[in-house]
């Protein structure tokens, strides 16, 4: 159960249930790979009144809740994060969920391609890198990574291995379940797991060669975007 809201928190949550303008499920059952026990894990995106933004005290950036597994972001940090290829918020534009969506959100969604460049071999591969040292120093200590964090590392480098060979993002990982819930079971030993992480890997070095995403994203495309909501927002 959460925890009652202060009133220092009410306001952050009355920007998520007044402004959000995108909200989306995400995780496993965005992934395809749900199962009975699986969480419902909630992201959105909410547009701060630009008159907040006149204040000494600037809107938050982002705000837990209010309900468990929720997490939302503001206009401007979610575009920064998806201009800098940010692996969590560029597969939140494609999740097939979508639960709200205002026509500042539908604004946003065609701007999906506009965020994709090259930059996210590097953000991608970084990061799936730091989640194996984690697996690796699990087996180290434990005699076994963690099974669930190894699934959904593998289903991130599927991901990145595609979007570098088709210059799409494709989260729906349903033509892998099988074998990515038998990771998950524990029923695949690591050094399996280990050596397709390898492969997955050398695969999306060798498709970043050839691929058709751009240099960088379409930054001015973006901030056209912002600043005309901005300004709407300023005189709604």
């Amino acid at each position: 159960m959460n925890e009652p809201t202060t009133p220092a928190e009410a306001p952050n949550l009355a920007l998520v249930r007044d402004h959000t303008v995108y909200a989306c499920v995400m995780g496993s059952r965005a992934f395809g790979l749900a199962t009975e026990a699986s969480d419902t894990d909630r992201r959105g995106v909410y547009v701060a009144p630009t008159p907040l933004f006149w204040r000494f005290e600037k809107p938050p950036t982002h705000v837990e809740g209010p309900r468990e597994e929720e997490f939302s972001w503001e206009l401007e940090r979610f575009c920064e994060l998806a201009l800098r290829a940010n692996p969590n918020i560029l597969e939140c534009l494609h999740s097939p969920l979508v639960e709200r969506l205002t026509p500042v959100g539908e604004e946003l969604l065609s701007l999906r391609e506009a965020f994709l460049s090259r930059r996210a071999h590097t953000t991608f591969t970084r990061y799936a890198a730091s989640q194996r040292a984690k697996l690796v120093a699990d087996v180290r200590i434990h005699g076994a990574p963690r099974w669930k964090h190894a699934m959904h590392l593998l289903r991130l480098l599927l991901s990145c291995r595609d979007l570098l060979r088709t210059g799409r993002l494709t989260i729906d990982a349903t033509e892998h379940r099988d074998r990515l819930l038998s990771v998950k079971r524990g029923e695949l030993t690591w050094p399996e797991v280990d050596t397709w992480m390898s492969r997955l890997t050398a695969e999306s070095e060798t498709a970043l060669a050839t691929t058709p995403l751009p240099q960088s994203p379409d930054h001015p495309r973006v901030q056209d975007f912002l600043t005309r909501t901005r300004r709407a927002s300023a005189v709604a």
